[in-house]
């Protein structure tokens, strides 16, 4: 097992699953990364989206079959596209024979093309405040996917709407925590050694990284966010894109707090885990209008990994996120997490600068 202790079981099902999913987006980026279809609202996804969420939900079914799933996509592009669905479901398969991981069973959910449709779909739960709920996003970040860049595979559990377990895939970070965090760091996505991890925690636990490998689970390390002793020294990471993130409002922020290194922009919750583990010590995601509302999936792992590794993670204007209120975070604006020491600081600036513009 992953560790002892409460949800012991979801931890090591959830990293083995993720494991085996972000491996299979690995070898999709090197074989597949240009063939795209688009969402209604323009996003490129890929079919590593597709065979990355049968292989959790699968897991997931088979481990804990009355548990519901808030997923990011749904099964209806492979419906309607038979080439689609056969390169899918090929991946899928071969991902099943080459992975040397054992311990994780798929069980019938994955038997046969159907099958697998029937099994992406199985993350439609409306989720909510009561019961047991996975959140997944199968790839966070696919722009930085497509770069070669920084993109994640992210898991979480919620029970009655608190986020117990987390879990994030991060192919492209360096295995080691010690690397400073730069713009493209991760760039050029390989197979080489040295780069990979997952990133997870359990509430009340703390949170542990290892190396991302082919075979059983690597043997994990604490994490901490780095001690902090002035604002004014702080890495701060934003949003490559800046639909997601206001950047304007990051660097009058980061000026007041007197930082005067440039943001490192980065896909994904990439973030959360560079910051978890000291690489970088603040996540900005500002709001970009008023009636952007955040999904569960894209923050229910990090803002979990971050606060176990010594941080604080709110919303602009100081209030917890609040994974209890169906598929988005819509009691809450932007994300501002920091050391745990320093985020009041960092949080007060926020809000000053922020209300400047009204």
């Amino acid at each position: 097992m992953a560790s002892s202790g409460p949800y012991a079981h979801e931890l090591n099902v959830a990293l083995l699953a993720v494991q085996r999913a972000t491996l299979l987006t690995k070898s999709v980026f090197h074989s597949h990364a240009k063939g795209t279809l688009s969402k209604n609202d323009a996003s490129p996804v890929t079919i590593g989206d597709f065979g990355a969420q049968a292989l959790i939900i699968a897991a997931l079914q088979h481990a804990f079959p009355n548990d519901q799933i808030v997923a990011e996509e749904e099964a209806k592009d492979l419906r309607e596209n038979e080439q689609l669905r056969n390169t899918v479901w090929d991946l899928v398969q071969a991902a099943k024979l080459s992975d040397a991981t054992s311990e994780l069973t798929l069980g019938g959910p994955l038997a046969s093309p159907d099958a697998m449709l029937d099994t992406i779909d199985k993350g439609a739960s409306q989720g909510g405040r009561a019961g047991r709920i996975w959140a997944l996003d199968p790839i966070d970040g696919t722009k930085g996917f497509l770069r070669g860049g920084q993109y994640a595979v992210c898991l979480a559990l919620m029970v009655d709407g608190h986020v117990r377990v987390g879990v994030l895939g991060l192919p492209n970070l360096p295995e080691s925590d010690a690397e400073p965090l730069v713009e493209g760091i991760g760039a050029e996505q390989t197979d080489a050694d040295g780069k990979g991890v997952l990133i997870s925690a359990v509430e009340g636990q703390g949170a542990q990284s290892r190396a991302l490998t082919r075979g059983p689970l690597a043997s994990p390390h604490s994490i901490q966010m780095k001690p902090l002793a002035r604002v004014s020294d702080a890495t701060f990471c934003e949003s490559v894109e800046a639909a997601h993130s206001d950047q304007s409002d990051s660097a009058r922020i980061a000026a007041a707090l007197g930082i005067s290194k440039p943001s490192v922009r980065m896909d994904s919750q990439a973030k959360y885990g560079s910051i978890a583990r000291g690489a970088g010590d603040l996540y900005l995601r500002l709001p970009v209008r008023k009636d952007y509302v955040e999904k569960i999936w894209d923050h229910a792992a990090g803002d979990l990994i971050v606060r176990e590794a010594g941080g604080e993670v709110t919303d602009v204007e100081g209030k917890r996120l609040d994974f209890g209120l169906g598929r988005t975070l819509k009691a809450n604006k932007g994300v501002v997490a920091a050391p745990r020491g320093v985020h009041g600081e960092v949080l007060g600036v926020v809000k000053k600068v922020l209300s400047e513009k009204k």
